[in-house]
């Protein structure tokens, strides 16, 4: 077989691989969350996306990737608080351990949100937090959460929080993140997991 053909073969093998991927991944809605009417919609802005202008559009598609890592980061923050806070307080952990001002604007987020009609975004109070709030959530708690870090001090734990929740601004507000920032946002991420090895 020349050298040519194991090409055309390695690019066939791909091929289909790629196409099972993306069937499995559809099938089991994996990164394809729109239904129907949603993906219908998807046409009534088209039309108004061609006049944005293509750097706009080019720093979208880069800031995509910072939302996904902060979305990430985030949602396993709020699993890891309360997994920690069930485990050590049980299921009153919220009214008894998280700090009254933060469950009070967690408390208006959720009734803004159903004053507008909006469906709930979730049926956990701990998903209306902001990332600062979590940090305090972390920081009234410390003595639950300092066995998980080793050998981190509380500081050390809520510097990394609050410089997370520092480059989370540009981000969750839609503005452009440079190099410099993109760096030390996935130093920030790395520095949180190294906290909890």
């Amino acid at each position: 077989m020349s050298q040519e053909d194991h090409i055309e073969l390695f690019i066939l093998k791909n091929a289909v691989i790629t196409r099972d991927l993306r069937t499995a991944f559809n099938v089991n809605r994996i990164g394809n969350t729109r239904g129907a009417l949603e993906a219908q919609a998807d046409s009534l802005v088209a039309d108004y996306l061609r006049q944005v202008d293509f750097e706009t559009l080019a720093a979208a598609e880069r800031m995509s990737e910072f939302y996904k890592l902060f979305y990430a980061l985030e949602n396993d923050i709020r699993e890891l608080i309360e997994a920690t806070m069930l485990e050590s307080s049980g299921n009153d952990w919220w009214k008894t351990c998280v700090p009254q001002v933060v469950r009070e604007n967690v408390q208006k987020n959720y009734d803004r949100e159903a004053a507008e009609g909006l469906p709930p975004r979730s049926d956990r109070l701990i998903d209306y937090t902001t990332f600062g709030e979590l940090g305090e959530i972390v920081k009234d708690n410390w003595d639950v959460f300092s066995g998980m870090f080793s050998n981190a001090t509380r500081n050390r734990v809520l510097r990394v929080i609050n410089r997370l929740n520092l480059v989370r601004g540009p981000i969750a507000h839609c503005n452009f993140l440079p190099e410099e920032e993109a760096i030390r946002l996935k130093l920030a991420i790395r520095d949180w997991y190294k906290l909890m090895e």
